[in-house]
């Protein structure tokens, strides 16, 4: 079994010629993923966030890709990062469509492919990938990285202390693929206690930072946003710092670098929302010798489309496990589709929810099969400051509209939010006559991209852990979970292989 699964991985990477003529002369060229914790598309400044300092980031977005478009397929850390690195939807990849739990062991990560192609892969920083598969023995699945780190060192708990040393250590005579993950910026903050000026620069004022509508703007939530905004710029510094090493070791042009995050802010209606506010991220990739044109790329991309990207310009044919496409053509022409369609899933975080969405161009649709609960963000996003402000307004019947929503119970069923127009997802459209076309059309591609993928909605899912007013973990006696299972589980959606509609 074990020489089957070795003899598989050998053959998808011999290359063809579509993979040759993607790579334009840059044969095997290096890649590094960042990936920050719990980070929201707009709180970075080339995405116009005026108050969150992020050079780094931004000079690499100036000189390559910034992808306006870019979707998770989870708004959680785990089925986020397992999607990613597999290449499949959550429920496509068996119980880690829930948070915490492993992929299944018959699915290959796409750094498995890479290391068999000669590249060295390392992880540095938060992990949170596991799989069903024994670590030995026949059935056990192949290596995936070279080195594993958690990114800690003595005065840096945020999962980047390491990075720069990586590159330092690597051999020289391979290619290499980096997973660099931060824990930034995961509650609760430890950037402001690790706090480096001269490093960073000063640390934010609450008075400037953005307040989005559906939070209290009382001091606390700025003091919390300040906090979130302090790891935000300890990310990029460090992205910074791996740069400068790059340079140093004359590859920088030779490398992919991509600069993306699992989810949005871990504040209420952020993560754990199909919304944008949880499900669209920051995407940035700079490659001088691979891409032709920088510039911004408007087009819908998804987050299973990095691994098949990855593969094919290190000339290695992705599995037929994948179910995204390469965005090698963006590379190329920044103004290239590669999908008409994006599809993201929330299921259990903490709390028990199952809630999927479509989208295409400027439309989202929601649809919500858990009505009779609010979705008021996870545990530790309940325990914040920014959520107890809105819990006061609430008792004091002082709620704005777009305020209340966190606390709405309950729901509708169907969502409809024109984006461009729309960009907090304010106004329910769903209802709307002048809407019914592009629901009927968005519905029906939810509705084949489910039975297509295999998705389901079982009678009995993962209940709360959690209590959902003050964010504490339950009593087990409390919890019944007999009988639950993972959405897609029934149907075997953990073999399936279709994508849906693309």
């Amino acid at each position: 079994m074990k020489m089957i699964q070795m003899l598989a991985v050998v053959l998808l990477c011999l290359p063809d010629a579509q993979a040759e003529a993607a790579t334009a002369g840059a044969s095997q060229p290096n890649v590094i993923l960042f990936i920050a914790d719990d980070v929201s598309w707009n709180d970075y400044g080339c995405y116009g966030n005026s108050a969150a300092r992020t050079p780094n980031i931004d000079a690499l977005a100036a000189g390559g890709l910034r992808f306006d478009r870019a979707i998770l397929t989870a708004s959680s850390c785990s089925p986020s990062r397992s999607s990613i690195i597999t290449g499949r939807y959550p429920h496509n990849n068996g119980r880690a469509a829930e948070l915490h739990q492993p992929i299944s062991g018959h699915l290959p990560w796409f750094p498995e492919i890479l290391r068999q192609h000669g590249y060295f892969t390392a992880l540095s920083g938060k992990h949170h990938m596991t799989s069903t598969a024994p670590k030995d023995g026949p059935d056990a699945r192949p290596t995936a990285f070279d080195h594993v780190d958690g990114g800690r060192a003595p005065g840096n708990s945020g999962g980047h202390a390491n990075w720069v040393q990586v590159l330092k250590d690597r051999p020289t005579d391979k290619p290499f693929f980096c997973w660099f993950a931060a824990y930034d910026a995961h509650r609760d903050w430890d950037g402001d206690k690790q706090w480096n000026a001269v490093q960073f620069g000063p640390l934010h004022p609450p008075k400037d930072v953005i307040v989005p509508p559906f939070l209290a703007d009382e001091a606390e939530t700025r003091q919390d946003l300040a906090s979130y905004y302090n790891e935000v710029t300890r990310f990029d510094h460090f992205i910074g710092q791996v740069v400068q090493e790059l340079r140093r070791q004359q590859v920088l042009d030779t490398t992919l670098i991509l600069v993306m995050a699992d989810n949005g802010r871990p504040f209420p209606r952020a993560k754990t929302r199909l919304h944008d506010s949880g499900m669209k991220t920051g995407l940035v990739a700079h490659w001088p010798q691979g891409i032709n044109s920088p510039g911004i790329v408007s087009s819908l991309v998804s987050a299973i489309d990095l691994a098949p990207t990855i593969l094919e310009i290190a000339g290695c044919k992705a599995p037929e496990t994948f179910q995204g496409v390469s965005l090698t053509p963006v590379f190329r022409d920044p103004s290239a589709s590669v999908r008409q369609y994006a599809f993201s899933e929330h299921n259990w975080h903490d709390y028990e929810a199952h809630g999927r969405s479509v989208r295409n161009g400027n439309f989202l649709l929601v649809r919500n099969s858990r009505t009779a609960l609010p979705w008021q963000g996870p545990a530790d996003s309940v325990r914040s400051p920014s959520h107890k402000a809105l819990l006061e307004r609430q008792s004091a019947g002082t709620l704005t509209p777009a305020q209340a929503d966190v606390f709405q119970a309950p729901r509708s069923d169907i969502e409809l939010f024109d984006t461009a127009s729309d960009p907090q997802q304010l106004t329910n459209l769903a209802n709307d006559p002048k809407f019914s076309d592009v629901k009927s059309k968005l519905l029906a591609a939810l509705n084949r991209w489910a039975e297509e993928t295999h998705d389901s909605v079982p009678e009995k899912i993962s209940p709360d852990g959690f209590d959902r007013r003050t964010g504490q973990r339950l009593p087990k006696s409390a919890v019944n979970s007999e009988g639950a299972i993972t959405p897609g589980q029934d149907r075997n959606a953990d073999h399936v292989n279709a994508p849906g509609p693309r």
